[in-house]
């Protein structure tokens, strides 16, 4: 018998909508299991078959865990908000609102026909108000926090509000109590920059530099970053949206910028997650794609002097005007044991040291050499193994045998590990190794019987030479000693690194949910809670204002009144 699939199939899917065949309530008679769909982001184009490709497997896993007697939530919703649709609102002239609205009606129509099990009474649509009412609301609760560290102990009298409690989020309250019994003493929380002040002086600062010094701790923290800006889109895009220097959509070129942008402060979490991996029903090889991801490293931060700092006060440098030398620079290295080996130092790009450090005469050549890479992804700079890079002109003296160490700048260095600035190891590491080749520069092998003549050596074993005081020692000898000198003489100090970044939140475009977030005094507030949602306001076109401002800048009295 032919299976009249038009005839059968609209008569089933009419009787589970009539009937609300999928809906689910609370019975605790059943085990509860939950399937969740990534949510699709409803183009006027329609579902594409990737879409189906997931959704089947896991509608069929819904079904399968129903008939073993579990209660099945399986919902579905719409990643509304985006790019795409604004842009699509430029080109019609329609607000992006209603081709939004229209692209979810066909959506469902097509998801519909296929027959899914959702219970589509837990829609979500994340334009909707009364669901990034919660975003708005959650990131309230990160911008009042802070991230604890494990308690140190405590080294004065008198019990730190920060004491008894570690490794969580915790109010900013908190934090403040402590600055006015402590200053920074014994503090435990995550920072980006560390900072160091008494309760005297916290108290003497006006609310304007106590909030400055607070968004040095809270999880949701404004920052300069450095991003993919899109001038023709006029937007922030991910990496993924960048594909060989230009936009995935429209093709417009894509620089590298440093934008004032909201970031969250996940780096803090790196250990927690690290140490969560083990309790969790992974494959061991995910776990290991997760730790790789995290990049957690044991090192020492180490300060190295510049030449010529000493001499000479920002009015006599040679370097570029108004801009003063530096008199030191700090590296982070994983292989302090090496630190005999380095014959040239390496600044990214971005590093704000290299404006520092660039002298006059090398000026012009550096600066051909930024705006060079400012067209290139971090990604794509990861995965290129083309050597490029440029003088500095400066020099930097190693702490241990005061050799004078040339500082150059390549894109093969990234601002956001460590400090953007790494010591350059050429015998014992494989990207400082072709750029020494490249560049003629010395390469000093420090492993007994290593041979560096065509490649570097990379294994972590052997016995140390032309290393001073670490002469004869193994390298894992040689790494604990190294380390120990530096702390003992003043040089740095011991530190764990992580490759995790903290999340970049851009919202240069109209199409987003707004920051519950209003400005006194060109710093950031949250609205009441009661206030929420913050919602969209009307502006008369979807384009960044003629000043550069993001679209929300043409809105006409959006303003918020603060409570008293």
């Amino acid at each position: 018998m032919e299976y009249n699939f038009n005839e059968i199939e609209k008569k089933w899917q009419s009787y589970w909508k009539e009937n609300a065949t999928y809906k689910v309530t609370e019975d605790t008679s059943k085990p509860k299991y939950y399937v969740l769909d990534m949510f699709p982001y409803p183009s006027g184009a329609g579902l594409h078959v990737g879409h189906p490709l997931g959704y089947i497997a896991s509608d069929i896993y819904s079904r399968y865990k129903r008939l073993k007697g579990f209660n099945v939530l399986h919902p579905m919703g719409y990643d509304a908000y985006g790019l795409p649709a604004e842009q699509y609102a430029i080109q019609t002239g329609q607000h992006p609102a209603i081709t939004t609205e229209q692209n979810i009606n066909r959506y469902r129509e097509q998801l519909d026909k296929i027959g899914f099990c959702y219970d589509w009474s837990r829609e979500v649509r994340t334009c909707d108000p009364d669901y990034y009412k919660w975003t708005q609301w959650a990131f309230i609760q990160m911008f009042q926090s802070y991230y604890c560290l494990p308690p140190a102990p405590s080294s004065r009298g008198g019990e730190s509000p920060l004491e008894g409690g570690g490794g969580a989020a915790r109010p900013i309250s908190e934090l403040i109590a402590h600055f006015e019994q402590h200053g920074t003493e014994n503090l435990n929380a995550a920072q980006t920059e560390e900072l160091h002040f008494t309760a005297e002086e916290w108290k003497a600062k006006n609310e304007k530099e106590q909030q400055e010094i607070l968004m040095n701790y809270r999880i949701a923290y404004l920052a300069d970053t450095m991003v993919n800006w899109c001038p023709a889109l006029g937007t922030v895009l991910a990496n993924d949206e960048v594909i060989n220097g230009v936009s995935e959509r429209g093709g417009h070129p894509v620089e590298q910028k440093v934008m004032r942008q909201w970031c969250l402060r996940v780096s803090a979490y790196a250990q927690r997650l690290l140490d969560g991996l083990e309790t969790i029903d992974w494959t061991e090889s995910l776990k290991e794609t997760q730790r790789n991801w995290i990049g957690r490293s044991e090192g020492a931060e180490m300060k190295f002097d510049i030449v010529g700092a000493e001499y000479f006060p920002p009015s006599q440098t040679t370097r570029a005007e108004n801009i003063p030398p530096l008199r030191q620079i700090e590296i982070f290295t994983t292989r302090a044991d090496t630190i005999f080996g380095v014959t040239f130092m390496v600044l990214a790009p971005e590093s704000e040291y290299v404006a520092q450090l660039t002298t006059a005469e090398q000026q012009a050549e550096v600066q051909a050499y930024l705006d060079a890479t400012k067209k290139r992804t971090e990604r794509e700079r990861q995965i290129d193994k083309k050597v490029t890079g440029v003088f500095s002109g400066s020099y930097a003296i190693n702490p241990l045998n005061g050799a004078e160490i040339p500082i150059w700048i390549s894109d093969y260095v990234l601002a956001g590990y460590g400090t953007g600035a790494i010591m350059a190891v050429p015998a014992h590491d494989s990207r400082d190794y072709a750029f020494a080749k490249h560049f003629n520069l010395p390469i000093i092998p420090l492993i007994e019987g290593c041979d560096v003549s065509e490649e570097s050596f990379d294994a972590k074993e052997g016995i140390m030479i032309n290393s001073g005081f670490l002469n004869g020692l193994s390298v894992k000898e040689a790494i604990q000693k190294a380390k120990e000198y530096i702390a003992e003489n003043n040089l740095g100090k011991v530190k764990v690194n992580y490759r995790l970044r903290d999340a970049i939140f851009s919202r240069q475009r109209y199409w987003g949910e707004p920051f519950p977030i209003y400005y006194k005094d060109r710093m950031p507030y949250t609205v009441a809670l009661e206030d929420l949602p913050i919602e969209l306001p009307e502006v008369d076109k979807f384009l960044p204002t003629e000043t550069g401002e993001p679209p929300l800048g043409r809105a006409k009295d959006w303003v918020y009144e603060e409570k008293k």
